[in-house]
């Protein structure tokens, strides 16, 4: 089980051909460093797809989710990046509203 303390949403789109690296490179630029055990969300410009970029303290995991119908509901805050809880999360990857979640809920 890998420990998620923090959830951040990148508000502005990535290309999802990128790798690792790139993909780290982006969280120094947006957010100033990966913190041990928070997770990094990023879109793509259509919002159908989704990279979440997670630093466990020890590596780095990245993993990718695809919406076979719809988008997800992104953020238009103005701010470079937005804070999630889990609930929002959840919501979020599966399609869900979620900007209305201000605390954490079980999802079906």
């Amino acid at each position: 089980m890998i420990r998620i303390d923090s959830i951040w949403l990148a508000t502005e789109p990535i290309d999802m051909r990128i790798g690792m690296d790139t993909a780290l490179a982006r969280v120094v630029q947006v957010f100033g460093a990966a913190r041990p055990h928070h997770a990094y969300l990023f879109t793509n410009k259509r919002s159908t797809r989704i990279k979440v970029l997670i630093y466990d303290g020890f590596g780095i995991w990245l993993a990718s989710r695809r919406l076979n119908k719809g988008s997800f509901t992104w953020t238009d805050s103005g701010h470079l990046s937005v804070a999630l809880n889990t609930g929002q999360l959840q919501a979020l990857v599966t399609g869900l509203p979620w900007k209305t979640l201000t605390h954490d809920v079980t999802l079906p």
